[in-house]
C-alpha cells in the first residue's frame, strides 16, 4: 500500500541521497508498516515526535552508506579483471607476434641460404658452359661462398630448438653473437666487391651477342627443377612437401606421384615472400607465378647478401618490440639487436674505405694529348696551389702538418719495396743466366770420344744436368720464386699510391685547416683526407708485415730450392765417382787439382774465345778473294772443296768453300799432294810487335838452321828502315845470316831480288821445295 504524500514545513525537509543507478533501490522499513519503494519517497514528512524522526533518518543514512560502498567495490572489481583479461590478450598477443617474427627470421634465413644455393650452382654452372667463358666470371661469385657458409653455419645453430620453445630466443641470440665476427668477416668482403660485380655485369651487358648468350632464353620446367632439385636438397628438413624418402636417402620429387605444377606451387610458396612480382625471377603464366631461373635474373640474386645484411636489425628490433621486457632473454636480445647495427656500421665504413682505395690506387696510362685534354682552370689551380703549398713547407715559410706514426709507415714501405725490386731484378737475372746455359746443349753435338771413359761420363753428366736436374729446378725457381716476387710486385702499386694521393690529399687539407666554416667541397676534402690517412694507419701495418714475412718464406724457399739442386748434383756426380779421374785423392788434393784444372780450362776457353772471335771478325769471302789476288794472281786461288782437318804440325784446318791461295805446289819435302798455301790471315807478327800470349798462328813458323840457304818468302813484308829490305809473298831469296847482329833468331838477314840486302822476320820465310823453284808448277 502506498504512503500518501503530505506537504511538510520547510523545517522538517531532510533530503536523503540517491541510491546507485546499478542497484534497484528499494528499501523497506519494518517500524510503522511502512514501506519506501521508489525514488519519490526520498524526502519524508515527519509529524510525529522529534525522537521518532531521528531514528528514522539515522536508519535511512546507514543503507545508504552501505550501498554505496558495496557497489563500488563491485565496480572496482570487474574494472580489475577487465584490466587482467586485456593484459593477458595483450602478452598472448604480444607472444604470437614474437612467434611470427622468431619463424620470419628463421625462414627468411632458410629461403635466402636455398637462393644463394640456385644462383651459385644453376646459373654459375650455366656461366661456365658457355664457349668461351665470360672474362671475369669468377670475380662476379667472389665471397659468395663465405657468405653461403656463415648463414648455413648460423642456420644450424638456430635450428637447435624450435620457435615454440621458451629458451629459443636465448640459442637465437647467442647463435647470432657467436657468428657476428664471421659474418662480419665474409659479409663485408663481398659488399665491398659489389661494385665491381656491378662493373662486370654491365660490361656484360653491353656485349649485346654474348648477353644474349648468357640468357639463352627461358628455360623448360623440368630443367629447372633439376637444378632447384640439386642445389636445395641439403637444406629442405625431411618433413618438407618437396621432398620423399627414396632409397634410404632423401630427394627431392620433381615427378612421378606429384605434378609439375604441385611443385611449381611448392616453389612458389617458399620463393614469393621474398621476390616481388616484378622480379626477374618470376613471370605471369596461367594466372600464377612461375620461376624463371636464368642469367637474366643474376642481378636479383647477387643483391640479395647486400639485402639481407642490413635486414637483421630489423627483424631482430621487431622481435625486441614484442618481447616483454620481463622476459629472462630480453637484455641479451637487446645486445643482440645492438651487435648487429654496429655490425652493419663497421661493414659501411669498411666498404667505404675500400671505395676510396680503388678509387685513387688505380694508375692511367694517359697520352700528352689526353693529359692536355684533362686541364681546366679548376685543376689547375688546384695544382698551383699544392706547389704552393710545397714551396712553403721546403722552404720553412709554414710548418709542415707532421704525423709520425704514418712517416715511420712510409719509410718502412719504401724500404720494404726497394729491397723486393732488388730482389726481382736478381732473381731474373739468374735465371737469365741459367737459361743461357741450358740453351748450350753440347750434348747434342757427335763428338768422337771412343775409348775416352772419363769424356763419356762428363758428357752424360752433363746430359743428366741440362735435360732432367736444371729444367726442373729453373720451374721450381720460377713457380716458387719469381710467381710470388711479381705478384707482390703488382701489389706494391695500391699502397704507393695511396701514399702518393695522401701527400696531394695533406696538401689540400692544410690549406683549409685553420678555416672555422667550411664550404660543401672543403667538407669533401676534409672527409677525403681523414679516410685515406685512417685507411693507410690502420692497413698498411698489415701490409708491411705480410709483405716482410713473404719476402723472408720466399728467400727460405729460395735456400731450400738451392739445397735440393746441391743434393741432386751430388747423387748424380757420386753415381759417376768411381768412373772419373782422381776419384781417389784425398779432399784436400781433390779440390787442389781440380781448382788447377778449371783454370787451365778456363786458358784454355779464354784462347778458344779469342780464336772464334777472330774468326769471325774475318774479312768477307769477296774481301779475302781480293786479298788472295793481289798477293798470289788469279792464277793461283783456289776453293776448298771439302772439309780438310790437318792431322799434323805444319797441316791446315780448313772449311768447304775456303778459298787459299797456292805458295808452293809441293811441300818443304817435296811432295806434291801436299801444298803450301795462304788462307787469307794475315801474316804473322812482325819481332817489330808486341805478341799477346796465346796468339793464334795458323802457318808453321819457319827457323832458320843454316846460313844461306835459297827460300821463299811467305808474306808480304815492307822495309821501315834503311837496314830492313821488302818482300813479295811467293818471291825466291837467299839468307844470308839466319840472326841478326845481335844474335836474335826473329830476325834473318837475306839477299832479294836485285842484290838488296837487309833484315826480314824470320817467321815470313819457308822451306823451298826440293828439286823446284815458286814458277815451276803449271798455272790453275
Amino acid at each position: 500500500m502506498e504512503v500518501p504524500r503530505r506537504p511538510q514545513p520547510s523545517s522538517f525537509t531532510l533530503p536523503l541521497p540517491k541510491p546507485s543507478s546499478s542497484s534497484s533501490a528499494t528499501m523497506k522499513e519494518k517500524d510503522g508498516d511502512e514501506t519506501f519503494s521508489s525514488e519519490e519517497d526520498a524526502n519524508v514528512f515527519v509529524d510525529k515526535a522529534n525522537t521518532s524522526t531521528h531514528v528514522r533518518l539515522s536508519s535511512q543514512d546507514s543503507f545508504s552508506d552501505e550501498g554505496k560502498k558495496k557497489n563500488t567495490e563491485e565496480e572496482e572489481e570487474e574494472k580489475m579483471k577487465k584490466t587482467l583479461e586485456e593484459e593477458a590478450a595483450d602478452k598472448e598477443r604480444a607472444a604470437q607476434r614474437q612467434l611470427l617474427a622468431l619463424e620470419e627470421l628463421v625462414q627468411s634465413e632458410r629461403n635466402y641460404l636455398r637462393l644463394l644455393q640456385v644462383s651459385t650452382v644453376t646459373i654459375r654452372s650455366n656461366l661456365n658452359k658457355l664457349q668461351p667463358p665470360p672474362a671475369g666470371l669468377d670475380n662476379m661469385f667472389l665471397f659468395i661462398e663465405e657468405v653461403m657458409d656463415v648463414s648455413s653455419r648460423l642456420l644450424i645453430l638456430m635450428d637447435q630448438k624450435q620457435p615454440e620453445d621458451p629458451l629459443y630466443l636465448q640459442t637465437l641470440c647467442e647463435s647470432f653473437l657467436s657468428l657476428s665476427a664471421d659474418i662480419e668477416a665474409s659479409y663485408k668482403e663481398y659488399l665491398s666487391n659489389y661494385s665491381n660485380v656491378t662493373v662486370l655485369e654491365n660490361s656484360f651487358k653491353q656485349k649485346e651477342m654474348l648477353w644474349d648468350d648468357i640468357a639463352g632464353g627461358e628455360r623448360h620446367v623440368s630443367d629447372f627443377q633439376t637444378d632447384i632439385n640439386s642445389s636445395l636438397s641439403p637444406f629442405l628438413p625431411v618433413s618438407s612437401p618437396l621432398f620423399r624418402p627414396e632409397a634410404g636417402g632423401r630427394r627431392p620429387e620433381a615427378g612421378g606421384e606429384r605434378h609439375v605444377s604441385d611443385f611449381q606451387t611448392d616453389i612458389n610458396s617458399s620463393l614469393s615472400p621474398f621476390l616481388p612480382v616484378s622480379s626477374p625471377l618470376f613471370r605471369p603464366e596461367a594466372g600464377g607465378r612461375r620461376p624463371e631461373v636464368n642469367a637474366t635474373s643474376l642481378t636479383f640474386f647477387l643483391v640479395m647478401p647486400v639485402q639481407r645484411i642490413a635486414r637483421y636489425p630489423l627483424l631482430l628490433q621487431t622481435i625486441q618490440k614484442h618481447t616483454d621486457r620481463q622476459h629472462p632473454a630480453y637484455a641479451l636480445l637487446e645486445h643482440t639487436a645492438h651487435t648487429s647495427i654496429a655490425l652493419n656500421c663497421r661493414i659501411n665504413e669498411y666498404k667505404r674505405f675500400r671505395e676510396v682505395a680503388d678509387k685513387y690506387k688505380k694508375t692511367e696510362t694517359l697520352s700528352m694529348k689526353d693529359k692536355m685534354n684533362r686541364l681546366n682552370t679548376h685543376s689547375i689551380a688546384k695544382k698551383t696551389a699544392r706547389l704552393s703549398q710545397q714551396i712553403k713547407h721546403e722552404t720553412g715559410i709554414k710548418p709542415k702538418l707532421v704525423d709520425e706514426e704514418f712517416d715511420a709507415l712510409e719509410g718502412f714501405f719504401y724500404v720494404l719495396e726497394h729491397g723486393i725490386l732488388q730482389l726481382l731484378e736478381n732473381v731474373e737475372t739468374y735465371l737469365l743466366h741459367l737459361k743461357g746455359f741450358l740453351s748450350c746443349r753440347t750434348e747434342d753435338f757427335d763428338l768422337d770420344l771412343d775409348g775416352e771413359k772419363a769424356l763419356i761420363c762428363y758428357k752424360e753428366i752433363s746430359t743428366a744436368l741440362r735435360q732432367w736436374i736444371l729444367p726442373t729446378f729453373e720451374k721450381r725457381m720460377r713457380k716458387m720464386i719469381l710467381a710470388p716476387l711479381l705478384s707482390l710486385k703488382d701489389l706494391l702499386l695500391g699502397p704507393r699510391n695511396l701514399i702518393r694521393k695522401r701527400l696531394d690529399k695533406l696538401l689540400d687539407y692544410e690549406m683549409i685547416e685553420t678555416k672555422t666554416t667550411l664550404s660543401y667541397e672543403e667538407q669533401g676534402v676534409v672527409n677525403t683526407y681523414r679516410t685515406m690517412n685512417t685507411l693507410l694507419l690502420s692497413e698498411l701495418p698489415q701490409f708491411n708485415s705480410l709483405a716482410l714475412q713473404l719476402i723472408w718464406s720466399l728467400l727460405g724457399s729460395f735456400s731450400c730450392v738451392q739445397k735440393d739442386l746441391a743434393s741432386d748434383m751430388e747423387t748424380l756426380f757420386l753415381s759417376f765417382a768411381q768412373q772419373l779421374p782422381k776419384s781417389s785423392l784425398s779432399p784436400s788434393a781433390f779440390w787442389e787439382w781440380a781448382e788447377v784444372a778449371v783454370l787451365d780450362e778456363a786458358r784454355k776457353l779464354e784462347t778458344l774465345c779469342q780464336s772464334v772471335e777472330e774468326t769471325l771478325n774475318a774479312p768477307s769471302s769477296q774481301q779475302r778473294l781480293q786479298q788472295l789476288t793481289e798477293r798470289h794472281g788469279s792464277e793461283k786461288i783456289f776453293q776448298v772443296s771439302v772439309c780438310v782437318v790437318g792431322g799434323r804440325d805444319l797441316d791446315l784446318s780448313l772449311a768447304r768453300g775456303e778459298l787459299v791461295g797456292v805458295i808452293s805446289w809441293a811441300d818443304t819435302r817435296g811432295d806434291k799432294r801436299r801444298w803450301l798455301v795462304d788462307a787469307g790471315e794475315a801474316p804473322p807478327p812482325s819481332p817489330h810487335l808486341t805478341l799477346p800470349d796465346g796468339g793464334a798462328i795458323r802457318r808453321h813458323s819457319y827457323t832458320p838452321e843454316s846460313q844461306r840457304l835459297t827460300v821463299l818468302a811467305a808474306y808480304d813484308f815492307t822495309a821501315r828502315g834503311n837496314h830492313e829490305v821488302s818482300m813479295r809473298a811467293g818471291e825466291v831469296v837467299r839468307v844470308l845470316e839466319a840472326k841478326d847482329k845481335r844474335g836474335n833468331p826473329e830476325w834473318s838477314l837475306v839477299e832479294a831480288g836485285g842484290g838488296k840486302r837487309g833484315y826480314v822476320p824470320s817467321n815470313y820465310l819457308t822451306m823451298m821445295p826440293i828439286g823446284g823453284s815458286a814458277g815451276s808448277h803449271p798455272p790453275f
